[in-house]
């Protein structure tokens, strides 16, 4: 993929699109008001947006009108990174922006959620119902005493309740944190544990795939680790009774009250996101009320072009920040979609089905539901009524040629989308919980390629030296700060943590871990991780999950996983494992290895295959070596992948490198 293979663009939006976008009357707006440059289209109004950085958040704010509670002393307060400060002085409430369209006497009766469930039928829960149940809640959390700053957490599947809890924790300026409940007890309290929740909202189990989940014995676990907690919050999702000294959601959201909005400093804490743990403990990233108000709503409404008509529908679950992000859909008084199951159930094509059921507007999936489809012979378009689906997004990994001329053959026949259909594929991470490059409704779509850097972020691809790169493969970097970029890791006092995992390689600018190239025509092409973070169907988790689980059977000396992007958009997760003494790696040790990481950690992350190797290499200091074992199994020529003088066993490395040869 090089920005020359395919100079003809695959999409192009009409001219009527193109002046209907929220970014073109942005752009004429901000031009009147602001001095943004008025002709150039995209490119101009993207170089305003990183060269008067405070101008752009300025516009952002009154265009959107943000209501601050007490007004800000200026824009950006300190600039560096990491530290800057925006809109220092402010006081908001990110739940009260959230639920602003249901003081619209026009909306309050239409469906602020919808929820769908393996049936696949839709459940609205409008506008006025959302409010009421958050300003119960509210009240309730306040009875209980959680306060500003304290933590709320959720082991929760994609089901309105979810919403509800969040909305209410951040109304009360408390700092929310959830988990999907496939992720086992460990997985769980190796999260929470760091942020000491006073509340935990749960369910008794879950449905996936035509099954349930019984989770009880999980919660029973949690509750006795988490000794912080205040309250446990049961919901029923399987109809059984609340355990002893739980309460009952239906008890805690059935009053008709307001919502009472606590007006909160503009960095003040509003959730904790989580890395993958690929060193060990998972980062717990904390981001501020205000930065992801003005973030979302910058990326929803603009880039997104999402308003009250709108459906939006991403496929997620509580655990990946996904899930938060379509939540802020409710910021640009759009209805989202719910949707608690398994992908694939009851056959492949379910996702487009309920984005038929939902009339979704903005659909977005993983890059290798696209791919599955693609490879199990689906027809969208022809066989479901997809006619309101203005454009289908996909994250997760990079969406792989073939995904898009297929997608883009499948609509092109459609009378739905007589200019064939705007295909985004976006790129970002739970680090800043939006995207740095993807959608953008009035610039074309090539084949492989994110359409833009997103306004206000100041992206660049560098090489080793912090030379700024063209048309060739660098690190992702950015150089300017976003509002959204975390406040702080939590129990990080000194910053050293935050410092080293983005700012250590180039001083004072941010490095990602993807590598990208910026082509000469502004587009963006994402190469996968360059880190070792696993990533499957868009969930990511880390290395050191996988290894905490695996290592506890005595069969295990040591183990090693990597994540391997391929060619053909596939993803191949194998599993290496150095035995104990005496252990055999038999088929039934490869069904205990496989049902420890399904039943302790998460059904997506069981590897693809379990290969006996002789040793692990290591670094210098002891840790497993993760990025040049992968670059190997892509390819890399031993003496490219890895530092020999970095390796304490180089002898190791030579196991991988013909594994590859092998295999291709």
């Amino acid at each position: 993929m090089t920005s020359s293979a395919n100079p003809a663009p695959l999409w192009q939006p009409s001219p009527e699109r193109i002046a209907e976008a929220q970014i073109t009357r942005f752009q004429a707006w901000a031009a009147e008001h602001y001095g943004a440059p008025a002709e150039g289209g995209y490119e101009t109004l993207h170089h305003w947006s990183v060269t008067e950085l405070e101008t752009f958040w300025k516009a952002i704010t009154d265009w959107f009108d943000v209501e601050f509670s007490t007004p800000y002393a200026r824009v950006l307060g300190e600039r560096s990174m990491p530290g800057a400060q925006w809109f220092p002085g402010a006081t908001l409430n990110y739940a009260q922006h959230a639920l602003r369209a249901a003081d619209d006497l026009t909306r309050a009766d239409a469906p602020a959620l919808l929820h769908v469930d393996e049936s696949h039928d839709p459940r609205p829960v409008t506008w006025t119902e959302l409010r009421r149940q958050v300003g119960s809640l509210t009240a309730e959390l306040r009875t209980l005493g959680v306060r500003p700053g304290d933590r709320v957490s959720g082991y929760l599947p994609n089901i309105p309740q979810a919403v509800v809890a969040l909305l209410a924790t951040a109304a009360v300026g408390a700092v929310w944190t959830s988990c999907a409940p496939d992720f086992g007890a460990r997985s769980v309290l190796d999260r929470f544990q760091q942020v000491e929740p006073v509340v935990l909202f749960t369910v008794d189990g879950y449905r996936y795939g035509g099954k349930e989940h019984d989770r009880r014995e999980t919660v029973a676990e949690l509750r006795s680790e988490l000794p912080t907690l205040r309250a446990v919050v049961h919901i029923p999702l399987l109809g059984t009774d609340a355990p002893e000294g739980a309460l009952e959601w239906s008890a805690l959201t059935s009053a008709d009250i307001a919502p009472v909005y606590e007006a909160v400093p503009f960095d003040h804490p509003l959730w904790v996101l989580y890395s993958s743990g690929t060193t060990g403990l998972p980062k717990a990233i904390v981001q501020s009320q205000g930065g992801i108000l003005v973030e979302h709503l910058k990326q929803l409404g603009l880039h997104c072009d999402l308003g009250p008509d709108d459906r939006f529908f991403w496929y997620t679950s509580t655990g990946w920040m996904m899930w938060n992000f379509l939540v802020s859909g409710l910021l640009t008084g759009t209805t989202i979609v719910l949707y608690d199951g398994s992908p694939g159930y009851p056959d492949t094509a379910a996702q487009w089905r309920i984005a038929e059921r939902t009339g979704a507007t903005l659909y977005g999936t993983s890059a290798a539901y696209v791919m599955a489809c693609r490879k199990a012979d689906v027809h969208p378009a022809r066989d479901f009524d997809l006619s309101r689906v203005t454009c289908v997004a996909t994250t997760g990994s990079p969406l792989p040629p073939d995904g898009f001329r297929w997608l883009h053959d499948e609509f092109a026949e459609s009378p739905a989308t007589p200019g064939g259909l705007w295909m985004a594929s976006v790129s970002g991470g739970t680090d800043v919980c939006s995207c740095f490059a993807g959608a953008v409704p009035t610039l074309p779509v090539h084949i492989g390629e994110l359409q833009a850097p997103c306004l206000g972020t100041d992206l660049q691809s560098w090489d080793p030296q912090g030379k700024p790169l063209t048309d060739e493969v660098g690190e992702l970097v950015v150089t300017n700060p976003m509002p959204s970029m975390p406040i702080h890791f939590w129990n990080d006092q000194d910053g050293t943590r935050y410092h080293d995992s983005y700012f250590d390689t180039y001083p004072g600018v941010w490095r990602h871990g993807d590598w990208i190239t910026l082509t000469s025509r502004g587009s963006v092409i994402i190469h996968g991780r360059s880190d070792s973070t696993l990533n499957r169907q868009g969930v990511r988790m880390g290395s050191a999950d996988i290894y905490e689980a695996v290592e506890r059977l005595p069969e295990i000396r040591e183990s090693l996983v990597i994540g391997v992007e391929q060619p053909d958009g596939g993803y191949w997760m194998p599993l290496f494992v150095h035995l104990a003494p005496g252990a055999v790696l038999d088929d039934a040790l490869r069904d205990r290895i496989k049902r420890t990481i399904r039943e302790q950690l998460s059904p997506r992350h069981v590897p693809d295959e379990i290969i006996e190797v002789p040793g692990v290499p290591h670094t210098l200091t002891g840790k497993r070596i993760e990025v040049p074992v992968k670059r190997l199994l892509q390819g890399t020529p031993l003496n490219k992948a890895v530092n020999p003088g970095s390796v304490d066993n180089l002898d190791l490395l030579g196991f991988y490198e013909n594994l590859f040869r092998e295999r291709s």
